[in-house]
Protein backbone atom coordinates (compact mmCIF):
# COMPACT_ATOMS: atom_id res chain seq x y z
CA UNK A 1 0.00 0.00 0.00
CA UNK A 2 1.62 3.44 -0.85
CA UNK A 3 0.85 5.49 1.85
CA UNK A 4 2.23 8.68 0.88
CA UNK A 5 5.19 10.96 -0.25
CA UNK A 6 8.64 9.40 1.57
CA UNK A 7 9.55 12.91 2.61
CA UNK A 8 8.28 16.56 1.56
CA UNK A 9 9.28 19.85 2.12
CA UNK A 10 7.07 20.43 4.70
CA UNK A 11 5.25 18.53 7.54
CA UNK A 12 1.72 20.61 7.22
CA UNK A 13 0.24 21.68 4.23
CA UNK A 14 -2.34 25.07 3.51
CA UNK A 15 -5.79 23.53 3.07
CA UNK A 16 -6.63 25.47 -0.04
CA UNK A 17 -9.99 25.41 -2.22
CA UNK A 18 -10.53 22.43 -4.31
CA UNK A 19 -11.52 23.81 -7.81
CA UNK A 20 -14.67 22.63 -9.94
CA UNK A 21 -13.24 20.31 -13.52
CA UNK A 22 -10.06 19.16 -14.48
CA UNK A 23 -9.82 19.29 -18.14
CA UNK A 24 -5.79 18.10 -18.47
CA UNK A 25 -6.21 14.26 -17.27
CA UNK A 26 -9.38 13.60 -18.16
CA UNK A 27 -8.50 10.91 -21.56
CA UNK A 28 -7.11 7.80 -20.57
CA UNK A 29 -3.46 7.45 -21.84
CA UNK A 30 -2.59 3.47 -20.48
CA UNK A 31 -5.94 1.56 -20.56
CA UNK A 32 -9.15 0.82 -22.35
CA UNK A 33 -11.41 1.62 -19.99
CA UNK A 34 -11.60 4.21 -17.38
CA UNK A 35 -13.19 5.15 -14.08
CA UNK A 36 -13.47 9.44 -13.65
CA UNK A 37 -14.42 11.28 -11.10
CA UNK A 38 -17.56 13.38 -11.49
CA UNK A 39 -17.08 15.78 -8.17
CA UNK A 40 -14.12 17.30 -6.71
CA UNK A 41 -12.73 16.21 -3.26
CA UNK A 42 -10.21 14.39 -1.45
CA UNK A 43 -9.41 11.07 -1.40
CA UNK A 44 -7.28 9.66 1.09
CA UNK A 45 -4.50 7.13 0.89
CA UNK A 46 -6.77 4.88 3.06
CA UNK A 47 -9.84 4.89 0.66
CA UNK A 48 -7.43 4.41 -2.68
CA UNK A 49 -6.07 1.61 -1.64
CA UNK A 50 -9.74 -0.10 -1.05
CA UNK A 51 -10.78 0.92 -4.33
CA UNK A 52 -7.44 -0.69 -5.63
CA UNK A 53 -8.32 -3.93 -3.50
CA UNK A 54 -11.84 -3.79 -4.79
CA UNK A 55 -10.81 -4.17 -8.46
CA UNK A 56 -8.05 -6.56 -8.21
CA UNK A 57 -10.44 -9.02 -6.44
CA UNK A 58 -12.92 -8.18 -9.43
CA UNK A 59 -10.53 -8.62 -12.23
CA UNK A 60 -8.87 -11.90 -10.44
CA UNK A 61 -5.33 -10.61 -11.08
CA UNK A 62 -5.84 -10.67 -14.64
CA UNK A 63 -5.25 -7.76 -17.02
CA UNK A 64 -3.23 -4.62 -15.77
CA UNK A 65 -4.29 -1.61 -13.29
CA UNK A 66 -3.29 1.92 -13.44
CA UNK A 67 -3.87 3.82 -10.24
CA UNK A 68 -3.47 8.03 -11.96
CA UNK A 69 -3.62 9.92 -8.55
CA UNK A 70 -1.59 9.57 -5.68
CA UNK A 71 -2.01 10.72 -1.96
CA UNK A 72 0.57 13.67 -1.54
CA UNK A 73 -1.51 16.42 0.57
CA UNK A 74 -0.80 15.80 4.51
CA UNK A 75 -4.10 16.02 6.63
CA UNK A 76 -4.24 16.96 10.37
CA UNK A 77 -6.24 16.93 12.66
CA UNK A 78 -7.13 18.08 16.50
CA UNK A 79 -8.70 15.56 18.86
CA UNK A 80 -12.03 15.58 20.17
CA UNK A 81 -12.25 17.90 23.45
CA UNK A 82 -9.42 19.99 22.35
CA UNK A 83 -10.35 24.09 22.82
CA UNK A 84 -9.64 26.06 19.79
CA UNK A 85 -6.63 27.59 19.30
CA UNK A 86 -3.10 26.74 20.14
CA UNK A 87 -1.66 26.01 15.99
CA UNK A 88 -2.66 23.73 13.88
CA UNK A 89 -3.24 20.10 14.88
CA UNK A 90 -1.17 16.74 14.61
CA UNK A 91 -0.47 15.13 11.22
CA UNK A 92 -3.58 12.67 10.29
CA UNK A 93 -3.08 10.80 7.31
CA UNK A 94 -2.08 11.74 3.84
CA UNK A 95 -4.83 12.28 1.12
CA UNK A 96 -4.87 13.53 -2.70
CA UNK A 97 -6.96 16.68 -4.07
CA UNK A 98 -9.29 15.42 -6.88
CA UNK A 99 -10.96 17.28 -8.98
CA UNK A 100 -14.51 16.32 -11.49
CA UNK A 101 -13.06 14.99 -14.63
CA UNK A 102 -9.91 13.45 -13.09
CA UNK A 103 -9.26 10.02 -14.14
CA UNK A 104 -8.45 7.82 -11.05
CA UNK A 105 -8.00 4.51 -12.32
CA UNK A 106 -7.47 2.96 -16.09
CA UNK A 107 -8.05 -0.74 -16.56
CA UNK A 108 -6.86 -2.79 -20.01
CA UNK A 109 -6.51 -6.62 -21.17
CA UNK A 110 -9.92 -7.95 -20.22
CA UNK A 111 -13.43 -8.07 -21.68
CA UNK A 112 -15.95 -5.09 -21.23
CA UNK A 113 -18.12 -6.94 -18.76
CA UNK A 114 -15.53 -7.93 -16.28
CA UNK A 115 -14.37 -4.40 -16.01
CA UNK A 116 -16.93 -2.68 -15.78
CA UNK A 117 -18.17 -4.08 -12.71
CA UNK A 118 -14.59 -3.75 -11.40
CA UNK A 119 -13.98 -0.18 -11.42
CA UNK A 120 -18.46 -0.05 -10.42
CA UNK A 121 -16.94 -2.06 -7.16
CA UNK A 122 -14.20 0.41 -6.88
CA UNK A 123 -16.03 3.46 -7.51
CA UNK A 124 -18.65 2.16 -4.65
CA UNK A 125 -15.37 2.70 -2.42
CA UNK A 126 -14.67 6.20 -2.86
CA UNK A 127 -16.07 9.15 -1.50
CA UNK A 128 -16.93 10.93 -4.47
CA UNK A 129 -19.13 10.40 -7.64
CA UNK A 130 -17.49 8.33 -10.07
CA UNK A 131 -18.40 7.79 -13.63
CA UNK A 132 -16.35 4.28 -16.30
CA UNK A 133 -15.33 6.03 -19.65
CA UNK A 134 -13.95 4.28 -22.54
Amino acid sequence: MFTGPKQTKYKKARKGRLKKLEFKSNKLSFGNVGLKALESGLINARQIEAARKAIVRKIKRKGKIWIKIFPDISITSKPTGIRMGKGKGQFSHWAARVRGGTTLFEVTGLNFNVVFNALKAGGAKLPVRTKIFI
